[in-house]
């Protein structure tokens, strides 16, 4: 090859091109970049999520602050993380179930068991490694792609769970495997709604629907969850919005139901449930069964968690074989707590075959959930049984997580309700309470001038004042002139949280007496 200095090149073929490079760079108009708010998809510009947003932006500068030692003193030294359902997250106290990490370390690295089999003796019970072992001869790597649906040997083992639940078969043909309860959310709500079609979602609600609904340009069609009545549902106000939604011209496709409650921790009654199949059966609509705290439920001798799937097969023959119910759970609640490995599953009946067809096409798109994540899944669904080498630390594992957030969950809405201007309701299972603040008409008019939210300035300055990252309830949608927070029942110190809380709550309404 030659070097470019012996490259013979005409002195006038040069000046050409130099004339031509001018002549176009004159008459070039300024660049313009492509994507610009004005010209990116609009329905993303309508997408909100309220527990990562300002306040959590807000929260993890404050964060970057603490980290520097240079930094100017702060009301407090550290933050406390009270926005999310994060179990496990820096600064939380749960930690990872052992039962589930010795077994996922070894699917991780199998020639521990496979080479290096004494050692793996040495290191893990043997019921670890026999189900290490039984997962990797059905998965293989980790690391490669499985069938879009999920590993079917996994799905054979959610059927199960399903039928021990509800005491009703499940065909794993039926049951997806997916990237949190989250992706398959999003996922059923892109095949089942059409722009413009409404889809009913209790007040408050976890602001996934609403955001999934604005960027598919789909109607929400609120019903009210009654405060006064510990958030228990109400077949009126349901009623109601399928009355709006009729008045408005919008077809109604779909009817969302979060039991236990988020952020509520409200647990639906049996008549309640039973209510709601009656209403799909005679409206038409789609049930859409959010269970991911089934798990987290508080007193399951007075108020028992049961599924909508059980709900509607216990119902008469031209109803269960009529309803149509989407079910959804998730490795990232209950005593597992996983929510960084990306693991749920949602379970389809009376789906048609050809909307099937269209649910798996969309699955395929993605490829594959993670599989760590169903993984998770697996473990969930199967746990160790009395009798295995597992079972004692597993039990005393998970007795501690369900006794923590219980204990902690009511000891916070006791002294919310002691705090002035506050009201909480008992949560009955979850992870959350949504606590009722009364702010006073200044600090209402100091907010309207901040153009922001009065429970929002509420919770920016309880921020800036303590520490604690909470959620406002205007995030969640509440009864027009209420105000609320949502906060977590994860955060260990609960004394030092409440104490921080009363004396921010005493000064904020003392200044806005």
């Amino acid at each position: 090859m030659p070097r470019l200095s012996n490259v013979y090149c005409p002195k006038s073929l040069l000046q050409r091109q130099t004339i031509q490079i001018r002549s176009f760079s004159q008459t070039m108009s300024p660049f313009k970049p492509a994507l610009t708010l004005d010209t990116i998809n609009p329905a993303v510009q309508a997408v909100h999520y309220a527990v990562r947003g300002e306040l959590a932006i807000k929260a993890d500068k404050y964060v970057q602050v603490l980290a520097d030692i240079t930094h100017k003193p702060l009301p407090f030294e550290k933050i406390v993380t009270a926005n999310i359902g994060n179990p496990q997250q820096q600064g939380l106290d749960q930690v990872p179930l052992t039962y589930w990490r010795q077994i996922i370390s070894l699917l991780e690295y199998p020639d521990l068991m496979q080479k290096h089999e004494q050692l793996a003796k040495q290191i893990y019970p043997g019921d670890v490694i026999e189900r290490a072992r039984a997962l990797h001869n059905e998965i293989g790597s980790t690391g490669a792609y499985t069938h879009s649906k999920g590993v079917l040997g996994i799905r054979k083992r959610v059927a199960k769970f399903i039928e021990e639940r509800d005491g009703y078969p499940a065909d794993p043909q039926n049951i997806f495997l997916t990237a949190g309860a989250s992706a398959g959310v999003a996922s059923i709500l892109g095949v089942a709604l059409r722009r413009g079609d409404g889809c009913m979602i209790p007040i408050p609600q976890y602001p996934l629907y609403t955001a999934t609904l604005a960027y598919l340009e789909s109607e929400p069609l609120p019903y009210y969850l009654s405060e006064a009545d510990d958030w228990s549902m109400n077949h009126d106000s349901l009623l109601k919005s399928v009355e709006e939604g009729k008045k408005k011209g919008i077809p109604i496709k779909a009817l969302v139901i979060i039991n236990p409650g988020n952020p509520t921790g409200a647990c639906l009654s049996q008549e309640a449930m039973e209510a709601v199949v009656h209403l799909c059966y005679e409206e038409g609509i789609v049930l859409l069964a959010d269970e991911v705290y089934q798990m987290n439920v508080f007193d399951p001798e007075q108020r028992p968690f049961i599924s909508f799937k059980k709900v509607l097969m216990d119902m008469p023959k031209e109803i269960r074989e009529s309803v149509e119910l989407v079910s959804f759970h998730s490795i990232s609640k209950g005593v597992s707590g996983e929510c960084g490995r990306r693991g749920g599953y949602f379970e389809c009946v009376n789906i048609d075959k050809d909307v099937m067809d269209q649910v798996y096409k969309m699955a395929s798109v993605t490829l594959c959930p993670p599989v760590s994540g169903q993984i998770g899944v697996d473990l969930m669904v199967s746990p160790p049984k009395p009798g295995d080498e597992s079972y004692p630390l597993w039990k005393e594992e998970t007795d501690l997580i369900q006794n923590n957030l219980k204990s902690r969950s009511y000891l916070m809405a006791e002294h919310f309700n002691k705090m002035e201007g506050v009201s909480c309701n008992n949560a009955e299972g979850a992870m959350y309470l949504f606590p009722r603040i009364n702010i006073p008409p200044k600090a209402v008019e100091a907010a309207k001038k901040l153009g922001k939210e009065p429970d929002v300035m509420y919770a920016l300055d309880l921020l800036d004042a303590t520490g604690i990252c909470a959620v406002a309830g205007s995030g969640f949608g509440q009864e027009p002139g209420t105000f609320h927070l949502r906060v977590t029942a994860l955060c260990p110190d609960t004394a030092e949280f409440i104490g921080r809380f009363q004396k921010f709550n005493k000064e904020f309404m003392e200044k806005y007496a």
